[in-house]
């Protein structure tokens, strides 16, 4: 069975590395394949990152979720970024929409080492907002290196560092995400999860009005 993602795309993808280490790549889904993940997505009832624990997906999804997993690609973004990733576990958290409030300038938090979105929208994103930008500093939105529309299919994967500043502009509505981030630590990565299914625990119960 040949896999979903287009590794030797992402392979080709050169990386970026100032002001800090990044690469996009896309589409690294072929539309057949960006059409059944989308699919098989989870039925998200809310704003916020989810982990992959107690939602429920169909089978292509599931296989996507393997492929991220696979020592390929984490091969391939050790070779990009020049860190082993080897000892470093992976978190995979899903987004479904966004808030007006999403997208303020920020870095990632010291717990994590690399970070990366694939994007699961149409081929063609055509928001005002919601367009992701890797930034030169913490001030403006329009201090920008790159700026990156979430077309379904899009990779961006970036190493965390105190320089790698992003944001985006606001946008409320439809936004599908995967990202998959390798942490310093399991304890790390327990402590992450623990928030994110906190957080989804509190909107949910808001949603329904408790």
């Amino acid at each position: 069975m040949s896999p979903l993602l287009n590794f030797d795309r992402i392979a080709a993808t050169p990386a970026i590395h100032q002001p800090f280490s990044f690469l996009c790549a896309g589409p690294v889904l072929d539309q057949p394949a960006l059409t059944a993940v989308a699919g098989d997505f989870p039925a998200l009832d809310g704003p916020g990152l989810f982990t992959l624990d107690g939602l429920e997906y169909g089978a292509r999804f599931a296989r996507l979720v393997e492929e991220l997993r696979q020592p390929r690609l984490r091969g391939i973004m050790e070779e990009k970024f020049d860190v082993d990733l080897s000892d470093k576990p992976l978190m995979i958290t899903v987004r479904g929409f966004c808030q007006r409030k999403d997208g303020r300038i920020h870095v990632d938090s010291t717990d994590k080492v690399v970070t990366g979105l694939l994007y699961l929208n149409d081929p063609l994103w055509t928001g005002e907002g919601g367009r992701l930008r890797l930034l030169r500093g913490p001030d403006s939105l329009d201090d920008a290196i790159a700026e990156i529309p979430p077309h379904g299919g899009t990779m961006v994967v970036f190493r965390r560092s105190d320089q790698s500043w992003h944001g985006h502009a606001p946008f409320e509505g439809p936004r599908r995400a995967v990202m998959f981030n390798w942490m310093k630590s399991e304890a790390a990565l327990a402590k992450n999860l623990l928030r994110h299914k906190v957080s989804a625990f509190v909107k949910r119960g808001l949603a329904v009005g408790y």
